[in-house]
């Protein structure tokens, strides 16, 4: 079985052959733009642009259409807790005194009866539900465009400290093995007989959480493996060293650079001096 790859794009694209370091900024600007703005109709516009950016550049939309089922569940608890139950939050946030009923619960139903979804609770639980899904696509409009060596140098020439490059290059690399044992472990299950197509889902679980046990078992030694090698290479953790990869900032590296920067700055002055980004603002 051919060993899984962390990078996930279908094709390579211009987004592929950019330095990671405009990728970085993109991922920093973006994540704190979504985190500031409040504006249900911004947050959607900007979430579904990088939906669209991640098709262009080549994230698998299976990837994508496995990260909205999986957090679809998590999306209803969110409109519910704000429609119905996070009033008082919601007044302090939003800096209102009373909130439009949406519509209201009959009160002769069992545990549920007299509730009723706000108009402002039900907009505040979407601009959270496009929040969370901008953080969570923007990471592999950049990650998976990368290759990670390509990834720690740029993570290196950006200042940051070679150790934490490390780390996090190590855990990336570590997915892909973990996938493999995974795999591995349920081809074992299946030449001795398990059949997990023909069970339901109760049982699907059942089995998937004895996998964890050898799983856990396998990543320790690894670890430690890989804690024996870097021990006896004498890792110090140092920047100072050469580097296969180069990384070089290109005229497109430094249009993506300023378009962010540029894109940053703007959207803090309109949402602090202007009001654009707030909730009840016009955009």
């Amino acid at each position: 079985m051919a060993m899984m790859k962390f990078q996930t794009v279908e094709r390579d694209s211009f987004f592929t052959k950019l330095d990671f370091r405009p990728k970085l900024l993109m991922m920093t600007v973006i994540s704190i733009v979504a985190f500031v703005w409040e504006n249900p109709i911004m947050e959607a516009t900007l979430a579904i642009l990088i939906i669209v950016s991640c098709l262009l550049v080549g994230v698998r939309w299976g990837y994508i259409r496995t990260v909205l089922l999986i957090m679809s569940p998590f999306y209803v608890i969110l409109l519910l807790t704000h429609g119905f139950f996070n009033v008082d939050q919601v007044k302090t946030v939003l800096g209102i005194q009373q909130l439009k009923p949406m519509f209201a619960i009959p009160k002769n139903w069992w545990l549920i009866g007299g509730g009723t979804m706000s108009w402002e609770g039900f907009f505040y639980g979407i601009n959270i539900i496009f929040k969370t899904l901008c953080l969570t696509l923007i990471i592999p409009l950049g990650i998976f465009t990368t290759e990670v060596d390509n990834m720690i140098v740029g993570m290196v020439r950006s200042r940051i400290p070679y150790k934490i490059a490390f780390i996090f290059s190590s855990t990336l690399r570590f997915f892909p093995l973990l996938f493999q044992e995974i795999q591995n472990i349920i081809e074992a299950q299946r030449l001795r007989g398990l059949a997990m197509e023909k069970m339901g889902p109760v049982k699907r679980v059942r089995v998937y959480s004895k996998v964890a046990i050898p799983l856990i078992l396998g990543a320790m030694v690894k670890s430690q493996q890989l804690e024996v090698v870097l021990q006896s290479k004498a890792f110090s953790g140092d920047s100072d060293r050469t580097y296969i990869h180069q990384s070089i900032l290109r005229w497109l590296d430094w249009v993506l650079i300023v378009f962010f920067l540029v894109f940053f700055v703007v959207s803090l002055v309109l949402y602090i001096w202007f009001g654009i980004g707030r909730f009840f603002s016009p955009v």
